[in-house]
């Protein structure tokens, strides 16, 4: 990788070979932040990973929508949660649910759609 100087100096050559599990930087001024993985706090949230990372898998296959690409927001949001903290907060896991309502005669008529749904309502009851 070459980085580029914004002070006008030659260009610098960085080689790095692999890394696994670990942060880095090169050059001044930069932050460094390392997301841990956590393991979700039960198989309800395991279940519902699993089922939003396939549903996520499903949605590119379509022609986004407006509605579908907000859907894929709360995907991503509920997802990263889980993967972060272990679980997805009740108000997280209610917009999901209503972006999920939103595309109902698309995500309604695919198994990851509905696996998603059943994941929600024995999260959030009802």
């Amino acid at each position: 990788m070459t980085v580029q100087n914004p002070d006008g100096q030659p260009p610098r050559t960085v080689h790095i070979g692999s890394v696994t599990g670990s942060a880095f930087a090169v050059g001044d001024h930069n932050t460094v932040t390392q997301h841990q993985n956590a393991v979700p706090a039960d198989e309800t949230q395991a279940e519902l990973l699993r089922a939003v990372r396939k549903l996520r898998a499903d949605l590119a296959r379509f022609t986004p929508s407006d509605a579908t690409e907000i859907l894929d927001a709360e995907l991503v949001s509920v997802a990263d949660e889980i993967e972060t903290a272990g679980a997805a907060a009740p108000g997280r896991l209610t917009r999901l649910q209503q972006a999920l309502t939103a595309t109902g005669s698309l995500t309604g008529a695919l198994a990851s759609g509905v696996a998603v749904a059943e994941s929600l309502t024995a999260l959030l009851g009802g």
